[in-house]
């Protein structure tokens, strides 16, 4: 099986569906090629172009900072 390494500026084609990616330090595996991720929190899909937040122990995809704290249970203060 091939795997494709991804880092912030890396473009690739345009798949349909959702994608399956592992989560690295700073960069994504795309185990199977897809457009798109689900957030964990919301499950609102995530275009791969505009991931940018992500937990590598749990591995999953967040759609934004106020996402991943409400999926680890935080509140923010405002």
């Amino acid at each position: 099986m091939l795997f494709a390494e991804m880092n912030r500026f890396d473009r690739r084609p345009v798949a349909a569906g959702e994608a399956e990616v592992e989560y690295l330090d700073g960069e994504i595996r795309v185990l199977r090629p897809g457009a798109y991720v689900r957030c964990a929190a919301t499950g609102e899909p995530i275009p791969l172009e505009d991931l940018r937040y992500w937990n590598v122990d749990l591995q999953e995809a967040y759609a934004s900072p106020e996402a991943k704290l409400r999926r680890l249970g935080l509140k923010l203060h405002k």
